[in-house]
């Protein structure tokens, strides 16, 4: 196929033919983000995955995400348009390191961000998403000694403002850690009128400037919520097209990661194309395999992430 019309109408006839569902995260590429029967955050998903009737899966995101599908659908094909997307974040917690880490604080409650390989979740208490984090480590005593692993950043954020003091992992997602405070500034002197939102796994020195902090979706709500403004998106670039779509009359402008660029994209989520999305359909791989063992003990605590967030009515 030679051109991206030929590529989509061939990945609609496959996913008729195949009766797939397309999933797809906040951070793909537009065309893709067009096609999917259902976009958005790690929760949006995450739930969504839960319930889905359809017998095969492509999951456009990163490794981490496909891999909570199919442990949330162990009898469903999960199907990846390139196998290597993988996450930094999640790259940053490596399983021996991890264990060590866990030992040096025993009776400890293991809170898990969902940026996070299988191995590393099946070591936790509980999952959480960045659009739940904060009801998640409220719904445990004020006194309950909690590790939080692997954003530290996200971790740090959720301390300030519950007064907790968990025990953080040190890891970041590159994308938004790369993002300095002074860059951010630069460009809100040079648009003074500008609201600056903020995804919770940026540094304290861009969270600190930001008029709002929340998930991929809550940011996206928030810029909804606020016709006719001008903001700058202290996330991934990816975003911008639903923020558009919600809010057409709105500027955007995206934080910088450096002075030489006006981006910010995740080299990993940009892995995906409509080419190779075809071709996953088509071939019905790379398939995404957990071993069932580890499935069932990292489906444990995405389970009860998921119970806590309905209680909290945030499902």
């Amino acid at each position: 196929m030679n051109n991206n019309k030929e590529l989509i109408e061939g990945i609609l006839e496959l996913k008729r033919q195949k009766h797939a569902v397309i999933l797809a995260h906040y951070y793909q590429i537009p065309e893709i983000q067009d096609l999917a029967d259902f976009i958005g955050d790690s929760l949006a998903l995450s739930q969504r995955a839960k319930n889905i009737e359809s017998p095969l899966i492509a999951f456009c995101g990163v490794h981490f995400m496909a891999e909570t599908a199919k442990i949330l659908n162990p009898d469903k094909k999960v199907i990846v348009p390139d196998l290597n997307a993988g996450c930094s974040l999640a790259d940053s917690c490596p399983l021996d390191r991890f264990e060590e880490f866990l030992g040096e604080y025993p009776q400890h409650t293991v809170i898990t961000y969902i940026n996070s390989t299988a191995r590393i979740k099946a070591l936790s208490d509980i999952i959480c998403t960045s659009g739940n984090a904060v009801q998640i480590v409220e719904s445990l005593p004020k006194d309950e000694k909690i590790i939080f692993a692997p954003d530290k950043n996200l971790g740090g954020y959720i301390n300030q403002i519950t007064g907790r003091e968990m025990v953080l992992w040190d890891g970041v997602c590159q994308v938004h850690d790369l993002l300095t405070a002074e860059a951010v500034l630069k460009l809100k002197m040079q648009n003074s009128d500008a609201l600056l939102v903020a995804h919770p796994e940026c540094n304290r020195a861009v969270l600190e400037i930001a008029d709002y902090i929340g998930s991929t979706n809550g940011m996206i709500k928030f810029v909804g919520q606020h016709k006719g403004k001008k903001f700058i998106v202290a996330s991934e670039t990816g975003i911008v097209h639903q923020m558009k779509k919600i809010a057409p009359e709105n500027e955007f402008l995206v934080a910088p990661a450096n002075e030489t660029c006006s981006c910010n994209d995740c080299p990993y989520m940009k892995m995906n194309t409509l080419e190779k999305l075809y071709k996953a359909l088509l071939t019905e791989s790379p398939e995404i395999i957990v071993d069932q063992d580890l499935a069932e003990k990292a489906r444990k605590p995405i389970d009860r992430m998921l119970e806590i967030s309905k209680k909290a009515g945030l499902i």
